[in-house]
Order: C-alpha cells, then structure tokens, then sequence
C-alpha cells in the first residue's frame, strides 16, 4: 500500500509524495514542466486547496507554481505512460501535455493526485505543443466544479494560470495551464499500455498498486484481480448511471479518459443536453455519434471490456478459464448499471418504493420528452415544483401524469416526502451550453472573470430552488447539431 509520505508540511501545506514513480519505469517518465513567459493566476479553488491541507492565502498568490515554472516542495514530477482505444482504434498516448507533480496527501491522510495540464511538451507529446488554450481550461474548470456540486464523482480543478504565450490551433489563442486535482490517474488505457508490453510483472505490480490506492478491501479477496475488474465495473455503472440522470455528455469516451477511481476526468468536448433526446452529440469529432448520450452505458460497457482483455494474464493461469472469468464480470454491467440508472429515476420522480412497471412508467415520460423535444432538466424538475398540478397541456403527457400520481399514492410517503426526493435528485440549473460559452467568451477575449464568477456561484447549489433564475435554466434554443464543443488539442 502506497505508504503516507512522512513529510513535514511546508507552510504552503504542501504534503507531497510520489508513490506512482515507485512503479516500474515502463510506467512514467521522469521529467519537468515547460516554464512559461509571464504566468497569472486567473481562477484558484480555495476551498478546494483547504479541503486538501493547503494554505489558499499563500498559494493564491503562486502562479508560478500552478505554471510549473517553479515546483511546489516534495514534488518529483513525472509524465504517465498510457495507451487507449480512441474511437475504437488502439493507441499508444501518454501524457503529452501534462506532468505529475506528486501526490498531496491530506490531513485526514487521504490521497490526492496534482497534476498539471498544459504544463509543455514530454516524451509523449508525438505531434503536440504540450500546450492548452486558456477557454478549455476554463470548460474544464466549471464543468468539474458544476459535477461536484451535483454529488457525481470526478476530478476537480484547483487553478488555471495564464502563461503569457499563445498556442496555435485553428487559431491563435491564450495559453493557460490547469491544476487537476484526482483519485488518480489511472486509466483503463494504462493497463492496456502494460499489456501491450507483454510486461505481466509491471501489469501485476500496477494492479497491485491500484487494488492498494483504490480497493483495499479487495486485496483479501480469494481473486484479487477478478475482485478488482468487478470493483472498477461497478463503479462505472454507477457513474454512467448518474451521467444520465443529470443528462451529461462525456463526448471522447476512450479507454484513456476511463478512471479505474471512477470519476469522471477530461472534460473535453462535454455538455449537458437540453431537449431530451439520445442521439445528442456535441462533440466536433464524434461524426457517427459513437459516443452520443444514449450510447454511453454500451460504450462503459465496451471500455471494461479492454481493460478485461488487459487482465486476463492475472485472472487465471489457463486463458480459457480468464476469458470466461472476464466475460462474466463485463455481462453483469448491464444489470449493475440498470440497477442505478432505475434507482436514480425513481428518485427523480419522487419514488420510495419499487415496482415492476416503474421502468415502463419512466420510459413512457422519456419518450414522449423525445417526441416532444422538451428539456430534460427543467421537466423533471418542474414535477417537483408542481405537484399535482399539469405542467404540460398535452393529451399523451395528461395521460402519464395520471399514472404517475396514481403510482404516487400506492407508497405510504406524503406529498412533502415525495417533493423533498424529487428536489435532492432533479437540479435546478446545470451548465447550460450558451452560459458556458458566454463565461468562457468574455474570460478568453476580454479579461472579463466576472461573468464566469457568477456562473460558479449559481452551479455550487445546483438544487436550491433559490437558484431557480431564468438567466440560467432557459435552454438556449440551439439544438446539438448547431452547438459543438472541442477537445483542446
């Protein structure tokens, strides 16, 4: 187990060790981050730093540590080693613009990857700048902290500088480097790095590693590595699960930006989805819709299966056995994951109890939100704030309320019972795409921090009726085909 760094922190409260470097060196290479020109600390998570044990009074103030042009104290820097099935194609990546800095471990003894995206180019970088725009910084920035605020586990962001440079993509934009803050970032993609070396010592000694950071209570299983596989699935069902019920679009769901920790990590070319539909891509890249709204659980489901194959040589000494060791662990994803997805809904419609017809009951609201293009946020939690009142004139929707509040009065809680789960599962605002865009806009090509300011303020309390302004739960009107968001690179 990664042992807890007996350091003293410093009086910025760093704490850091590097218990990753102490893998085998297939794994990472050791290197430093690119100094930039002039680094500006453009947004610090102060409660995020305190969460982790450090001063946000002193560390505010240390663009150059969130640039990499200085290093924080205990900080052994590294560049991961990690490969991926981008849109089904498999490939050797790493990270080709971001740096390790060390692990913080907190005051409650908890660890805490640092990493620095943005940060300049590593031996991984092939063809890249090492570089990042400062707007998908920024994207990163807010949707992570909007995904904290809904209860859904991911990575979050602790900075963003500015570096005083300009990186070139289709045009010439605002450097900026952000400070990602993670379980880990072990991927599924590392695993597939270890197998594809044919390396079963360093696949071990990585498995053994993540069981040790991620599931100790599985290092006694009888088959800690089939215990493992299983863990991480149940996990990402869960996730994916709660991704749609909240309507979030991961866009470029490659093994690499599956977390064995289960968070969500990369926001790239992310949105949540306005008018409920499952076909919703928002991604430039995703031409066929691989990773569309209503393909994400199949394509969770396909992830594990990489990271099964990776597996195998751990599983079991006979292959044949492995394999269908493996396939019995992917199969059962599926129910794991309608196990959530169904809880979750029943949540958003106020039920306590469960029934057999209650999938029959959500999917019957769902379609007819497809049919009629309504927004999926603001729907659902229109039913919270209505009550038994109708809050579609619609003779097909008139016809499932009345089943609904007929499915209501079959469980023993109150009115005000049911109202109090549909408001602590169905947010009140979400990052609407336009409001994003107009942050991002007025911080990148104007300076202007507060439009963005507001926004984080709004998304920190994603469930408070208070928030219910209509600046910030109108949908914008543009359907997905018209918006696209990007990778960064």
């Amino acid at each position: 187990m990664p042992a807890t760094a007996l350091i003293t922190p410093s009086a910025s409260g760093w704490n850091l060790d590097q218990s990753y470097a102490r893998l085998p060196a297939m794994l990472h290479e050791s290197l430093e981050p690119t100094p930039v020109r002039e680094p500006r600390m453009v947004v610090f998570n102060h409660a995020l730093a305190q969460s982790l044990g450090l001063n946000a009074a002193v560390l505010a103030d240390q663009a150059a540590i969130f640039a990499g042009n200085e290093l924080p104290d205990g900080s052994t820097p590294l560049a991961q080693a990690y490969a991926g099935h981008q849109y089904g194609h498999f490939t050797g990546l790493g990270d080709g613009r971001a740096i390790l800095l060390g692990e913080q471990i907190t005051p409650t003894g908890e660890r805490f990857d640092v990493q620095l995206k943005g940060s300049g180019q590593t031996p991984f970088s092939r063809r890249g700048d090492g570089r990042a725009a400062l707007g998908p910084m920024l994207r990163e920035y807010i949707i992570s902290e909007a995904m904290h605020a809904l209860g859904i586990p991911t990575t979050r962001s602790l900075a963003v500088v500015t570096t005083g440079e300009k990186v070139f993509r289709q045009q010439s934009l605002p450097g900026a480097v952000l400070t990602r803050i993670a379980a880990s970032h072990i991927r599924v993609g590392t695993f597939e790095w270890a197998a594809a070396h044919g390396d079963k010592e360093a696949l071990q000694a990585l498995a053994d590693y993540t069981l040790q950071r991620h599931y100790p209570a599985l290092l006694t299983a009888e088959a800690p590595y089939l215990a493992l596989l299983e863990g991480v699935m149940k996990r990402q069902a869960r996730l994916i699960a709660q991704w749609q019920c909240v309507g979030f679009i991961h866009g470029v769901m490659n093994t690499d930006n599956v977390a064995l920790s289960g968070e969500t990590i990369d926001y790239g070319p992310c949105a949540f989805m306005d008018a409920f539909d499952p076909a919703t891509v928002f991604s430039s890249i995703d031409r066929n819709g691989r990773y569309a709204y209503g393909n994400q659980p199949q394509i969770a489901q396909w992830n594990l299966a990489r990271l099964a194959e990776a597996l195998l040589p751990l599983l079991h000494a006979d292959e044949k056995q492995a394999v269908e060791l493996a396939n019995a662990a992917i199969e059962s994803f599926k129910t794991t994951f309608e196990g959530h997805w169904l809880a979750g809904m029943r949540a958003k419609l106020g039920l306590y109890t469960e029934e057999v017809d209650d999938r029959t009951l959500i999917e019957t609201l769902l379609t007819w939100m497809r049919e009629e293009k309504v927004d999926f946020t603001n729907t659902f939690r229109s039913l919270s704030d209505a009550g038994k009142t109708m809050v579609y004139d619609n003779s097909a929707f008139a016809a499932w309320h009345a089943q609904w509040q007929a499915r209501l009065q079959r469980q023993p809680q109150s009115a005000e019972e049911v109202i109090a789960r549909q408001r602590a599962h169905n947010p009140v605002v979400i990052p609407r795409n336009h409001k994003v865009e107009e942050a991002l806009a007025a911080a990148s090509e104007g300076g202007d921090l507060s439009v963005m300011e507001r926004l984080l303020g709004v998304l920190s309390k994603p469930y408070e009726t208070s928030q219910n302004q209509p600046e910030f739960t109108t949908p914008s009107g543009l359907t997905s085909a018209a918006y696209q968001t990007f990778c960064g690179t």
